[in-house]
């Protein structure tokens, strides 16, 4: 079911139960990410395999999904041979899997069009230290294509997510500014700094008074250190808050393989939102099983 409310709306008087991530689920349904362009490659060789994968997180309680362009670039589509006009059909794919996927809920079902880091695309891993070694502008000359191709679209939201410091934080809001859609700004952490070692006060307060940004918060993180961060996006920002964690395994770099039972507890999140989250949900390893028990532990 298509929202009639904008997400800002609905964020005043409701708790949104996200999805999980989307990597995961499609490996569980047998696709193999092993590509530079990890689930992305899939908008032009597995559409359907996308839908699937928005749809299991449907029924299993999303309100909000998160589309697969995280790791959607012009620069990384090129390289895979694909033309500009081709590419920006991809990003408006991305959009609209996920969008005939919530048009089937039984509530509705808002879309966030996922905005990755600019560390995704050079899919090395440096997404989670930053500090790429340019600037400011440079990050939003790289950013704003990819934004303008994706608010084409129609999405309810932009995720800008999984953001390892306050750079590339400033950058993306330069580039979202002024495109109509409102965003949320997302960041990946450990402990209580930015990966890239900046303070979380620091950081939040970059979207404090921007009304474009309607959530700030942190993803693809230990659940631990999501709640903390939870208290300290409220505090600095005013704003509700988005917090979509991993499963909290560990990954075994050297046996290529999770580790662990996982620290990802539903039960525990429940408090959250009287800390002032608002949309909660999973990032890595968190799938459709969890995202069910979180949406029957969260208040309705």
């Amino acid at each position: 079911m298509r929202p009639v409310r904008s997400l800002a709306e609905a964020l005043a008087h409701e708790v949104l139960v996200l999805d999980g991530g989307l990597s995961n689920q499609l490996e569980a349904q047998g696709c193999d990410l092993g590509d530079e362009l990890w689930s992305a490659r899939l908008l032009a060789d597995g559409p359907e395999q996308i839908g699937a994968a928005h749809t299991a997180y449907v029924r299993a309680g999303a309100r909000v999904l998160i589309t697969a362009s995280y790791q959607a670039t012009f620069e990384g589509f090129a390289r895979r041979g694909v033309e500009r006009a081709a590419a920006e059909r991809l990003f408006a794919r991305s959009v609209e899997l996920a969008r005939a996927a919530g048009d089937g809920a039984p509530e509705p079902v808002w879309v966030a069009a996922s905005v990755g880091p600019y560390g995704a695309m050079l899919a090395d891993g440096s997404e989670y230290w930053g500090r790429y070694g340019l600037t400011v502008r440079e990050l939003e000359r790289f950013h704003r294509p990819r934004v303008e191709a994706l608010v084409a679209a129609g999405p309810d939201v932009l995720a800008l997510e999984t953001v390892p410091d306050t750079v590339e934080a400033e950058a993306l809001l330069r580039a979202v500014e002024g495109c109509g859609v409102p965003v949320w700004l997302s960041y990946t952490v450990a402990g209580e700094r930015t990966r890239a070692g900046q303070g979380l006060s620091e950081a939040f307060g970059l979207a404090a008074g921007n009304d474009q940004v309607v959530a700030v918060g942190v993803n693809c993180c230990e659940p631990a250190d999501a709640a903390r961060a939870v208290e300290v996006a409220a505090t600095v920002t005013d704003k509700p808050v988005v917090v979509y964690p991993n499963s909290g395994e560990e990954w075994d770099s050297g046996a290529r393989a999770w580790r662990g039972a996982g620290s990802f507890d539903p039960d525990r999140m429940r408090d959250w939102p009287a800390a002032g989250a608002r949309l909660i949900g999973g990032c890595c390893r968190v799938g459709p099983d969890r995202i069910a028990r979180l949406a029957a532990a969260l208040p309705s």
